[in-house]
C-alpha cells in the first residue's frame, strides 16, 4: 500500500522532473508555496486531495487509481470496456 509518506516523496519527485521550484510549483498550481512544504514534508501528517491534484497537473502528472498488484489504471479498464475489449 502506498502511505502519504510515498505520495510526499512521488509530489517532490513530480516537481523536480519539472524542474520546479516550490514557489514556481505553487504559482502555477495557484496555491501557496507553503501548502508545497507542508505537503511534500507532511508537515501536519495529512494533505488536501484537491491540492495534490493541482500540483501533479501543474508538473505536468496526473492522478491515477490503479488497483494493487495491477499496471492498468481505473481509467484504462473502463475504456477497454466501452471499446469492447474483455479485461481479464
Amino acid at each position: 500500500m502506498t502511505t502519504l509518506a510515498d505520495i510526499a516523496e512521488q509530489l517532490k519527485d513530480a516537481r523536480r522532473q519539472a524542474g520546479l521550484t516550490q514557489q514556481q510549483l505553487a504559482d502555477r498550481a495557484g496555491v501557496n508555496r507553503l501548502t508545497v512544504g507542508r505537503m511534500e514534508n507532511l508537515t501536519h501528517n495529512d494533505m488536501s486531495v484537491a491540492a495534490l491534484v493541482r500540483l501533479l497537473e501543474a508538473a505536468g502528472f496526473d492522478l491515477k487509481v490503479v488497483k494493487s498488484g495491477h499496471s492498468r489504471t481505473l481509467e484504462d479498464i473502463l475504456a477497454e470496456q466501452r471499446s469492447g475489449e474483455r479485461t481479464p
